[in-house]
């Protein structure tokens, strides 16, 4: 079956037009994965593909090493840090040596400080974008929204994870599985830790009850991975119902993360796009709240975006009916909730309510599901360290082409030459709004630009939607319009008069018929996957012309292909 896994992705090569991300995935260090790993590299030089190795860990295992001689390896960059000398893969010399297959392991590995990418996964993002396809090693516990789950099945805490959507877009995931039995006989036998590591080893991480949980935990999400790209058409994408997932999030809630994961699990269990929203309050103005709380605010907001939700601050007296208004304006059909504060009893005897209490109450047609949030008392989770893959074991395979899933080309339909700015010095918001409102409708006669404009403002008023994250998404529903107009603009240096961690390099300014709520909701989607693509983003930073702009998100359309992930037999 190695042969047939490896003519699958060299197909896939020699008929890309970018780069390609292979991923073995395992549920613990010594299930075989970077020994699959360079097992391949070998097939695919042999059928004449230039493979060079970027980086492998080979923790001292003499069969591990054994299969690198024979493939061209670029040599690692040293760098001190906090006086030790330390060696990171050398991105710049993978770009410069352009490859057409880099063998990359340990995907969740966080660089040394001062590095170009805090994380290993971007720049595996940047080698992608350059046409380099990427074969490299993942173990299940380091995808960030299993991080709740992980720490309370096995009581270990990984410091190290990466964003879900990684793991999604991959273009094949191949499962290396090997019996925790097995595993653990390895561990004994030195084959993937040295002797003096062994006994604590055996003791934590590779208890046989933590080795199962992983092992399940690996063998659900590849099933998930299988559901989600097989239900995943463009036919059920252009149906717009009311079952988006909305998670409300607290400046002072209580494990915000955990709610967040959850909230990222369920969406993908369900196939649905899912939405974060904080509500501000008069006394959570920034100009009020304490810079720690704005650092945890800013934090969790962060993490949401990470974990693939649209995210939305929005202002409000009253948190509950804001959250119930935005809630019915986004097609909301499940809301999710952290367990709320215990009211005293004074207030419980005067008739008040929690948030939460009136939330169940006036949902109308949402679900309300209250996660239990509030600490619990649970072992101290214990770091474990972090080891990489052995020698050969039995592979079971889950191969898919490319891409979560195929979308019809919707924004390129939406948006045309004059529909996209580009901007090379600093852009005041106000008049960032404007012009692409003017582009939008401008001799189009859709639509009057100063009452459009207002509109923009007016929801900007309730809140931003300008993020830290360098991409913005003002939007409108207009009345008697009668088809969505979107426009874009590309800032070269930022908008100016707003104070954010990073500058907004991307505005997409969305107008949508009234009449028609569920076009909003499913263009902002799109748009939401189009801000997560870094592939996408980097190209159009590179574009000198709004036709550039145009024919890159062409490009990037025609590759989004449908394709089912089916097991190998």
């Amino acid at each position: 079956m190695p042969e047939e896994r490896s003519d699958t992705f060299l197909r896939l090569i020699r008929r890309a037009g970018r780069g390609r991300l292979k991923v073995y995935l395992g549920y613990g260090a010594g299930v075989g994965k970077t020994y699959q790993m360079l097992l391949e590299g070998h097939r695919l030089k042999d059928e004449g593909i230039d493979v060079i190795v970027g980086l492998v860990e080979t923790h001292g295992r003499a069969e591990t090493a054994k299969l690198i001689e024979g493939l061209d390896v670029v040599p690692r960059r040293r760098q001190e840090y906090r006086g030790v000398v330390l060696e990171e893969m050398d991105l710049d010399a993978v770009l410069a040596r352009k490859p057409q297959v880099a063998l990359i392991d340990e995907l969740a590995h966080t660089n040394v400080p001062g590095s170009r990418n805090p994380k290993r996964y971007q720049d595996v993002q940047d080698i992608l974008a350059e046409g380099i396809h990427v074969i490299t090693t993942l173990n299940i516990q380091h995808l960030e929204s299993l991080y709740d789950i992980v720490e309370k099945a096995t009581h270990v805490r990984i410091r190290e994870r990466i964003p879900d959507t990684v793991l999604t877009e991959a273009d094949q995931i191949v499962n290396v599985d090997l019996t925790t039995e097995d595993l653990r006989k390895r561990l004994l036998e030195g084959k993937i830790y040295p002797p003096e590591r062994i006994r604590t080893a055996l003791e934590n991480f590779f208890k046989e009850t933590n080795l199962e949980e992983l092992r399940e935990l690996t063998l659900r999400e590849l099933a998930a991975q299988i559901d989600q790209r097989r239900r995943e058409t463009p036919e059920e994408k252009a149906v717009g119902t009311q079952d988006q997932i909305m998670v409300c999030l607290s400046s002072r809630g209580p494990n915000s993360e955990k709610l967040l994961r959850y909230a990222s699990r369920l969406a993908g269990k369900l196939n649905r796009n899912w939405l974060a929203v904080y509500v501000q309050t008069p006394s959570e103005e920034p100009t009020v709240i304490d810079s720690h709380t704005q650092r945890i605010l800013s934090g969790t907001l962060t993490l949401a975006k990470q974990l693939g939700a649209m995210v939305f601050t929005y202002k409000g007296e009253d948190i509950a009916d804001t959250i119930l208004r935005f809630g019915r304006e986004y097609r909301v059909g499940t809301i999710v909730v952290g367990s709320p504060t215990p009211l005293p009893a004074w207030k419980r005897w005067m008739g008040e309510r929690s948030t939460v209490d009136r939330l169940i109450h006036d949902a109308g047609g949402m679900t309300v599901v209250v996660l239990g949030t509030r600490e619990e008392e649970t072992p101290h989770p214990r770091p474990t360290p972090e080891g990489g893959d052995t020698e050969a074991s039995p592979a079971r395979t889950t191969e898919g082409a490319v891409s979560p899933a195929s979308k019809p080309p919707v924004l390129s339909n939406l948006i045309g030459p004059r529909g996209i700015v580009i901007w090379n010095q600093p852009v005041r918001k106000e008049i960032a709004l404007r012009t692409l409102v003017d582009a939008a409708v401008g001799g189009r006669g859709i639509g009057d630009p100063a009452s459009i404009l207002g509109l923009i403002l007016k929801r900007e008023e309730e809140g931003s939607t300008f993020f830290n994250e360098g991409v913005a998404f003002p939007h409108a529903r207009v009345e008697n319009l009668e088809h969505p107009v979107v426009a874009m603009g590309v800032t070269r240096q930022g908008v100016e008069d707003l104070s954010l961690e990073k500058p907004v390099e991307y505005i997409f300014l969305v107008l949508t018929p009234a009449e028609s709520p569920d076009s909003q909701v499913k263009i902002l989607g799109i748009l939401a996957r189009v801000s997560r693509n870094r592939h996408l983003l980097l190209k159009i930073q590179s574009c000198r012309t709004p036709e550039e702009v145009l024919s890159a998100v062409q490009d990037w359309e025609a590759q989004q292909v449908v394709s089912v992930v089916k097991p190998t037999p």
